[in-house]
């Protein structure tokens, strides 16, 4: 059963206004499905997968006649994985240049990458996109809000990648074949990292610090590594789409932290497979990290999905005292506590509550999470 995509509205109006499109999103989450979706059997399009060394041969160094000679009479060209190609960004400036009825969408598993090679030659020519993993809203539009809610607990143990959505019975399996296919397909590729088993205890010690402050240097002694090397790594894995980083508020007292972070993983599943721990979540200790990095993952594919333009942190003090989750926008500050037992009776402390007045504060709990997610 194909789900729907949010992107997909949103990305079938694009195709009207004559830009190069550029669609980023880790390996698997859906961007081919999407893209054939879009496009339909009737129209004539060439499809090339940047992963196969003849289609880099072809797009590498070409003028515009002969890129017309490959392209022959198709309308659209969709490029897979176009990161993987020199200078694909001059390549698609000429076709787009020279040929403005042909239609180009380029993907990219590495938006460093890709980023790199078209920011100058498109300037002005593209419109870019992000798709994630399944969104909550996305299932619940297909399945509706009973089944997700009572799935709740097994998508905050495998997440929400489309094969281990639609194959249930299989998750623990392809969790562990993507989390290989993100570190030996696409990372390693990168920058020349020479060390596969220095990066997989990298993502093993974020993979256990989910929801907590995260040091470089603590990182670095527990790994093996200088905390610069520690650095590019993680600034690597945030380009592929594995984790993303959220940083520190800090506007009016002494003692908050200035210059902290922390790191979460896109998908659970992903997270979950990193440190091989795929227990229900009645017996796990590590039930509070899950249900942050869920609502925070959720959280940012809203507000992309819906450009919801706003500044992402959390606050703490040195006190320990502690915000999960903080949105500014237009000069308003909302605050979040994310609480898994809704029975406990929860307060926020009363540090942040008097040094910012304005703010809102919200708990989120099981009962009323749909509402932060969707």
């Amino acid at each position: 059963m194909s789900i729907e995509r949010e992107l997909f509205e949103t990305v079938q109006k694009s195709l009207l206004k004559h830009k190069v499109i550029l669609l980023f999103g880790a390996r698997q989450t859906g961007k081919t499905t999407l893209l054939k979706k879009l496009i339909g059997p009737e129209e004539s399009v060439l499809w090339l997968n940047g992963d196969e060394s003849d289609v880099r041969m072809m797009l590498q160094n070409q003028s515009s006649i002969s890129l017309k000679a490959l392209i022959g009479n198709h309308k659209t060209v969709i490029i897979d994985e176009a990161q993987r190609i020199d200078d694909i960004g001059l390549t698609i400036k000429l076709v787009h240049d020279n040929y403005p009825e042909i239609k180009i969408i380029a993907t990219g598993s590495s938006a460093f990458e890709l980023r790199n090679k078209t920011n100058e030659p498109l300037t002005g020519r593209k419109l870019e996109y992000k798709l994630f993993p399944f969104s909550t809203k996305e299932l619940i539009n297909q399945y509706g809000v009973l089944n997700e809610n009572r799935l709740l607990q097994h998508r905050l143990i495998y997440g929400y990648y489309p094969d281990v959505v639609n194959n249930q019975g299989d998750e623990i399996d392809l969790l562990k074949n993507l989390a290989d296919s993100y570190l030996f397909k696409d990372i390693l590729m990168l920058d020349g990292i020479k060390k596969p088993e220095k990066l997989v205890k990298l993502l093993q010690a974020l993979a256990l610090q989910v929801g907590s402050q995260v040091s470089y240097n603590e990182i670095a002694g527990l790994v093996g590594l200088d905390s610069k090397t520690v650095e590019r790594y993680i600034d690597l894995l945030e380009q592929s789409f594995v984790i993303f980083k959220l940083n520190s508020f800090s506007r009016n007292l002494r003692n908050e932290l200035k210059f902290s972070r922390k790191i979460y993983f896109y998908d659970n599943g992903i997270r979950n497979a990193m440190i091989n721990n795929f227990s229900s979540i009645a017996i796990r200790q590590d039930v509070g990290a899950l249900w942050e990095n869920y609502l925070i993952a959720e959280r940012m594919k809203r507000n992309v999905y819906n450009k919801n333009y706003c500044n992402t942190y959390f606050w703490r003090t040195k006190a320990q005292q502690e915000i999960d989750y903080l949105e500014e926008k237009n000069g308003n500050l909302f605050a979040y506590e994310f609480k898994w037992n809704s029975k406990k009776n929860h307060k926020t402390t009363k540090t942040f509550t008097s040094n910012y007045p304005e703010a809102e504060i919200n708990i989120i709990t099981p009962e009323n999470y749909l509402d932060f997610v969707t």
